[in-house]
């Protein structure tokens, strides 16, 4: 493939992969609006998934991603988010990070 094509190509499936994870936070929004407990866990799943192949296209490996997630879990531990003093999510989700 000319590399002129490659790259037009690239580009075109970075911006359809913005408009995808766009598209999965309109349908979680209509899902909790909803009250549906399955699709509210499809459109999270599916965020999920076109945010690491978002990040992968962006040239970032799925554990870089994953490093960084779990230094911005430190950061916010160390700063006192709430989320952290109410029900210790920052802590359990930073656990399972690095369980994996």
């Amino acid at each position: 493939m000319p590399k002129d094509l490659d790259v037009a190509k690239r580009a075109k499936v970075i911006e359809w992969l913005k408009t995808e994870v766009v598209d999965h936070v309109s349908r979680l929004f209509k899902a909790l609006w909803e009250g549906s407990t399955t699709r509210v866990g499809d459109s999270l799943a599916s965020l999920i998934m076109s945010s690491y192949i978002l990040a992968r296209r962006l040239g970032m490996s799925y554990k870089d991603l994953d490093d960084l997630l779990i230094d911005k879990l430190k950061k916010h531990k160390q700063e006192g988010h709430q989320l952290e003093d109410w029900y210790q999510d920052i802590s359990a989700l930073e656990e399972h990070m690095r369980k994996r």
